[in-house]
């Protein structure tokens, strides 16, 4: 204690001490206070969170392609692996409405006997048409491969031989996303997915490749194929925001509007979209490839009512001359 305090009177003494320590308790209980300007960030941040509403396009994955040396089963069975692995891959990602293959098949199906002169705009517009398909999702197989070292000592059993062996697996594909509506390729990428293994191995070679095994699963090869896919699957998801979602016009009946976006792509009441005429086909004269549709914006509309499937919306604007098969794009 200083000099000072020991010539104060016992009751200043006291005063001060209290003084002191009720500062240091409301130092410590109150906590630190935020400049007005992070506060106010802080609100707005949060709220902006909240309000925002990631909706799900309808997404199909078409067929791919087989340019790797993958042969077995003239490698078809490759390429359908990997079209439903990625399409179950993508529906489990919650990101997406994916477009069933069987529906799929049949449009191309047709396509390929009634349509076989159509340029590749064309075919995508006639699917997106047929499916209500927002973006297709293009694959190419450029490696699929297996690499073993050199077994080392060994025990001979009988014809067969039990060993040592390694194993390094490598799986390359080039995803493309194509906007249905227009057939324009909005984004493509090479991904890539490697797998290396050690163990013992039988020296028996059965050939082809089954992707529902589990067994598969579990070897090299399928973790490789499991890397490139969830890979491909997070590039798709990033670029996939790049396309507009737009619904079509389903229904225009007593002054009801209905719209092909329901509680399945994660529309909420209120939302906007803006009413596009569908025109003609703007086709190039030389080579017939779709350029696009002659289109004109009608007016606004606001969801109002939702289905699992469609949504009754409610004009906000002006809005004359709407018909079944225009477009509604998300504001």
């Amino acid at each position: 204690m200083n000099a000072r305090m020991r010539n104060l009177p016992i009751a200043g003494r006291t005063f001060l001490c209290g003084l002191t320590a009720l500062f240091f308790f409301l130092l410590i209980l109150l906590p630190p206070a935020l400049p007005a300007a992070a506060q106010d960030l802080s609100g707005a941040s949060e709220k902006d969170a909240e309000s925002v509403v990631h909706l799900k396009p309808i997404v199909a994955v078409t067929r791919f392609e087989n340019r790797s040396s993958y042969t077995s089963g003239g490698g078809e069975s490759l390429t359908q692996g990997l079209e439903d692995q990625l399409t179950n891959a993508l529906t489990r990602s919650g990101a997406f409405v994916v477009l069933e293959r069987t529906v799929l098949d049949d449009v191309l199906a047709e396509q390929d006997l009634a349509q076989r002169g159509m340029t590749a705009r064309s075919q995508s517009a006639r699917i997106s048409k047929m499916t209500g398909a927002q973006i297709l999702i293009m694959g190419s197989v450029t490696e699929f491969d297996l690499q073993k070292s050199k077994g080392g000592s060994g025990i001979g059993i009988g014809g067969l031989r039990l060993g040592s062996h390694k194993q390094q697996a490598h799986v390359g594909l080039i995803i493309k996303l194509v906007n249905a509506t227009s057939g324009e390729v909005v984004a493509s990428q090479r991904v890539e997915g490697n797998a290396k293994a050690k163990g013992r191995r039988l020296g028996i070679n059965i050939g082809g490749v089954s992707f529902d095994s589990d067994n598969f699963q579990e070897t090299p090869l399928g973790k490789a194929t499991q890397i490139a896919i969830d890979r491909a699957v997070a590039f798709i998801a990033e670029n996939a925001r790049r396309i507009p979602f737009q619904a079509r016009v389903v229904q225009v009946k007593d002054g009801r509007i209905a719209i092909s976006a329901g509680k399945r792509n994660n529309v909420a009441v209120g939302m906007r979209f803006m009413v596009m005429s569908v025109g003609n086909e703007l086709k190039d004269p030389f080579t017939g490839e779709l350029l696009g549709y002659d289109q004109t914006e009608l007016g606004e509309v606001s969801i109002e009512r939702i289905f699992d499937r469609f949504s009754f919306v409610r004009p906000v604007s002006d809005l004359e001359g709407v018909k079944v098969g225009d477009f509604a794009v998300l504001r």
